[in-house]
């Protein structure tokens, strides 16, 4: 953005700014619309290509035993097709568990005594929920297959207050947003603090602060967390620290464009390589490399390491911090030296006190209020992330989960249901269904997550229909349940999913990153034109760019994830459509805020369409098991029915796609009405105040200042991985 001029100074009325050419123009547009492309596609590609259908990939495993028998089992696993598994052999169970406790091996599989047939499955859920699955559904069959029978032992569980094992993955998050989330607007507010000598003692203390931030809402608050300040602070530092330095390197070498390299490597590449959410021996190979060497997994493995494991192997992670934060220093201060203080893109200002926007877009403030808002605007924004996620996430408990008993008469149907109400009745909602016809109708209408279907005769076999194309969470959660009712009535359990997930779409997630791309298409371009067009000022100016955006980016999204990764097959006009109807319907709200409040309004509105959208929409975890509050936001938010809609349509022939278009109908009337509401409130003010360029229209901007209008955008990104 040109500089205003310094306050001292005046500007005779000649010097006024040049108007922008056409080309030049059509040029900035050009480079406002590839930015959130760039963004949106960078981030889904690589989440849908590595996360659709993850499969084990040499998982590490051992196998406790001696003698032939013990081998067999060994070289059974290693030559079984598809290299699931690297197993090793290893003679007493107490040989397992410490591997278990170094984190070299994910699980191990102990050979019964001689005479006995049971066989015991050792995990450790605290080294990650998901592996600790994978390792079970890896090494049951292998029991089963020799006819032993099988315990589980957790020998690192997971604590109480973080059932799901997330609070590391939100910690680590919140240290990447506070390490790259400020550079944005440091070099659109105040430059001046990028230089080294400023910025250092800075960093030190925003670093005390949100590390500081982070474990008070992961443990007085939440509740995920029991103690361990010191080693929050101390890691936070290291972490936010690194990354901070790299980015702004990433910033004095690249401008604004920075953002871009920064989104890749902390949160693109950075998520499926964590370990953290899924393991990463279901990821592919590339990404097990990258586990070592990114600052995600970094950190959340040195924080895993240190709250669950007594701090064996945190060595390793700390070096790769230190590693990542020493050569960033290095860099930086040879940048300096070479380069100089100069920033590509970066407002020239010829005093620290000269006026310059708060945020992208805005109007020139004081030094007081930039320094404020630099600080307010990713505070706030690594508030919400790892307040609201962890909050929604941390502790999953079944509510309510709506299901149905179906029996041989109906008496005996709603004697056993109101046996099950009894027992279970925070956990269960328990129907009587007449008939298996009908109780399988409400599981593909979505009604029900279960039907429990009681032996026809003493002795016989009970039934329980489930769908896994509606949730594995609360499948699993149903599963766990009916299973020990049926082992309460001593009757073996027969399970059929009426609705079975895809291979393409294994687990289940397909539709979340489906409907959150929609979202963050749609709030990231009125983030982009807000800040990097603000001569568009009109409704009618920037609808038709809306419109073609919205088209546009649902083309592109259903191309990238069905013909080219190959994650989602068919249906390619309800998808198109739905897709554009539910981008444009967001860009149009979110234009209410950004136009009335100025950036700083995409926080709320990212927290709205984005952050609450996710456990409302029951993608990752069902409504079932996450805070009431969210289920009663799943039938208004606009996330949710674009995540049921893209679900509906690959597993439950379209059914409930009116009632999702509906919801993102009313959305975008409300969006449209209130930015015709503030088309008049603006009309009012500019006749108040006068209008800055011909036609009422400000200024044009020239082409040196589109990386720095739109260049804050970027800490907006960080906030929506899953």
């Amino acid at each position: 953005m040109e500089s205003p001029p310094d306050p001292s100074s005046t500007t005779a009325p000649g010097n006024a700014p040049a108007e922008e050419d056409r080309k030049t123009r059509i040029a900035r547009y050009i480079a406002l619309f590839a930015m959130p492309f760039i963004m949106v596609t960078m981030m889904f590609a690589t989440y849908m290509g590595t996360m659709h259908s993850p499969h084990p990939r040499e998982m590490p495993v051992a196998v406790v035993g001696t003698g032939t028998g013990a081998e067999a089992i060994v070289n059974a696993l290693n030559s079984a097709p598809g290299q699931a598994v690297d197993a090793r052999l290893v003679p007493s169970g107490s040989d397992a568990v410490e591997l278990l406790k170094d984190r070299e091996i994910a699980g191990a599989l102990q050979v019964p005594a001689e005479g006995s047939d049971r066989a015991t499955i050792y995990t450790a859920m605290a080294a990650g929920a998901s592996q600790g699955t994978t390792v079970q559904q890896l090494l049951a069959p292998v029991a089963v297959g020799q006819n032993w029978t099988t315990a589980a032992e957790d020998v690192v569980p997971l604590p109480e207050g973080d059932g799901s094992g997330t609070a590391v993955l939100f910690a680590a998050m919140g240290m990447m947003l506070a390490g790259y989330v400020p550079l944005s607007g440091l070099l659109m507010a105040v430059p001046h603090l990028l230089s080294l000598r400023r910025f250092l003692p800075l960093l030190a203390g925003w670093s005390a602060l949100t590390s500081t931030i982070i474990w008070l809402i992961l443990g007085p608050i939440v509740g995920a967390v029991d103690g361990h300040y010191l080693q929050f602070l101390g890691v936070g530092m290291l972490a936010t620290g690194a990354v901070g330095l790299a980015q702004l390197f990433f910033t004095k070498l690249m401008g604004p464009l920075g953002v871009i390299i920064g989104m890749l490597l902390y949160v693109v590449l950075g998520m499926p390589s964590s370990n953290l959410a899924l393991s990463v021996d279901v990821m592919p190979g590339f990404f097990s490399f990258l586990h070592r060497v990114l600052p995600l997994p970094a950190a959340g493995e040195t924080l895993r390491t240190l709250l669950y494991f007594d701090g064996r192997g945190a060595g390793a992670y700390l070096l790769t911090l230190a590693a990542w934060l020493v050569a960033a220093l290095l860099l930086c201060l040879l940048k300096e030296r070479t380069g100089g203080s100069a920033i590509p893109g970066a407002p020239a200002v010829s005093h620290p006190d000269a006026p310059l926007p708060a945020l992208a877009g805005g109007t020139p403030r004081s030094k007081r209020f930039r320094y404020v808002t630099v600080a307010a605007f990713p505070l706030s924004i690594l508030v919400m992330v790892v307040g609201l996620m962890s909050f929604s996430m941390h502790k999953p408990q079944v509510r309510d989960l709506p299901v149905v008993v179906v029996g041989a008469v109906t008496e005996q149907a709603e004697q056993v249901a109101a046996g099950l109400e009894s027992k279970l009745g925070g956990m269960l909602d328990v129907q009587v269904a007449a008939s298996v016809t009908e109780a399988t109708d409400r599981i593909l209408d979505q009604d029900i997550v279960a039907a429990y279907v009681l032996p026809q005769e003493p002795g016989g076999e009970a039934t329980l229909y489930t769908s896994s194309g509606a949730g594995v969470s609360q499948q699993s959660a149903a599963k766990a349940m009916f299973q020990q009712v049926a082992a309460q009535q001593q009757a073996p359990l027969k399970l059929t999913d009426v609705a079975p997930l895809t291979d393409t779409d294994t687990m289940g997630s397909n539709s979340l990153y489906v409907g959150m791309s929609w979202i963050m298409a749609g709030f990231l371009m009125l983030a982009v034109l807000r800040g990097g067009a603000p001569e568009l000022k009109r409704l009618r100016q920037f609808l038709p760019l809306l419109g073609g955006w919205s088209i546009g980016m649902a083309v592109w999204l259903w191309l990238l994830f069905d013909v080219i990764i190959g994650a989602v097959g068919g249906h390619a006009w309800e998808m198109i459509g739905f897709g554009a109807a539910t981008i444009f319907a967001v860009s149009l709200v979110t234009g209410v805020f950004t136009r009335t409040f100025g950036l700083a309004a995409i926080v709320p509105v990212m927290v709205v369409m984005m952050l609450a959208g996710v456990p409302a929409s029951g993608g990752g975890l069902s409504v079932y098991m996450v805070p009431e509050l969210f289920r009663a936001l799943q039938d208004i938010l606009p996330l949710p029915a674009a995540v049921d809609t893209a679900r509906s349509l690959s597993y439950f022939g379209g059914d409930g796609v009116g009632r999702n278009l509906l919801v993102i109908a009313i959305w975008g009337a409300i969006g449209l009405v209130l930015n015709l509401v503030v088309d008049q409130w603006q009309r009012r003010r500019d006749g108040r105040i006068g209008t800055a360029g011909p036609g009422g229209l400000p200024p044009a901007a020239g082409t040196a200042d589109v990386g720095v209008r739109f260049g804050g955008i970027g800490e907006l990104e960080q906030a929506v991985t899953r």
